[in-house]
């Protein structure tokens, strides 16, 4: 075994030295390093967030100013995510139901739906509006609802082939040019999706809240959450869902069939953190009676399927308290 001499050991020692600076120097790289992606993250999400709110306040100088509509003290829309799921039958009913809950209270109806309005067939109104001694135009009325529709100013069967801002400006005057004299309620029918209308009405006037309506079937159910998110992102409180279609009861047996899947609507809702508003069956009576032009709450105020929808609108009525609260 080789001795280990003085002058071996001062180059050992040497080397062992040199290692300890080198490992030294490596930790101090290494947390040096460290701190300064820290520092750079923390400048990112800094960075990030007055970004943000630049973007934030570079919008809000691009969007229009809400104004209230004259005469009208709260808004509620109704809408969906697509199209067929009895979004504008349960419109009508609501507006009828927040009147038969309550006859001091005054209720408006508006048709938002430009492409495709349904108010008149199911309100049994048909004509031109009057104009007011100050130029605007004077709702049809039936069942004690005074009511706006695109489709009382054009035909019946004339297809509305418009771009955009033909359709701004159509929307624009529903909202603007329209005499409604005094209203506790003005309830908007929504045409179905999330696009310009929706947008344009959330940010050019102040809403109450939105109610979503939704069949429990799955394909319908997607489109509904789009339509909650997008009232979340605009600041319009989401007052709850509605599921209509939720059942279907055989006249001769009285079995009941989930036609379109169960308690969909009520899983959205527990997931969105909204409240269920109610449920609506799948009845023959709701089809017969709004194609006739007689909603169910005013021509069967007392069957089962009225009172479903009596209980929405008193659901409705609660959470506009809750949320003005």
């Amino acid at each position: 075994m080789a001795s280990l001499t003085s002058s071996r050991l001062s180059h050992l020692l040497t080397i062992s030295a040199k290692k300890t600076a080198l490992l030294g120097t490596a930790n101090e790289m290494k947390h040096g390093a460290a701190g300064w992606v820290q520092v750079k993250r923390c400048k990112s999400s800094i960075d990030s967030k007055v970004l943000q709110e630049r973007q934030r306040q570079h919008m809000a100088r691009g969007l229009p100013k809400q104004k209230p509509i004259t005469g009208v003290k709260q808004v509620i829309v109704v809408a969906s995510g697509k199209g067929g799921v009895g979004k504008s039958t349960t419109a009508v009913n609501l507006a009828l139901g927040l009147i038969a809950i309550d006859s001091s209270k005054s209720v408006g109806l508006l048709d938002a739906d430009v492409y495709g309005p349904s108010i008149p067939k199911l309100m049994n109104l048909k004509g031109n509006p009057e104009l007011s001694d100050n130029n605007r135009m004077i709702p049809l009325t039936n069942y004690g609802v005074p009511c706006m529709s695109m489709g009382f100013l054009v035909d019946d069967v004339a297809p509305i082939v418009w771009r955009g801002l033909m359709v701004m400006s159509a929307i624009e005057r529903l909202l603007r040019q329209v005499d409604w004299g005094l209203l506790d309620y003005l309830v908007v029918d929504m045409p179905p999706g999330t696009g310009d209308v929706q947008l344009s009405i959330s940010q050019n006037i102040p809403i109450a809240g939105a109610v979503i309506v939704s069949t429990p079937q799955d394909i319908a159910l997607l489109d509904a959450r789009r339509g909650a998110e997008m009232f979340k992102k605009v600041n319009v409180p989401v007052l709850g869902l509605v599921q209509n279609m939720s059942v279907f009861q055989c006249p001769n047996c009285s079995h009941q069939t989930h036609i379109f899947g169960s308690d969909g609507a009520r899983q959205l809702a527990d997931t969105l953190g909204v409240k269920l508003l109610g449920d609506i069956p799948l009845h023959l009576n709701i089809r017969e009676m709004s194609d006739r032009g007689q909603p169910v709450v005013i021509s069967s105020p007392d069957s089962s399927e009225a009172v479903a929808y009596k209980k929405v609108a008193a659901a409705v009525v609660q959470r506009l308290q809750e949320v003005s609260s």
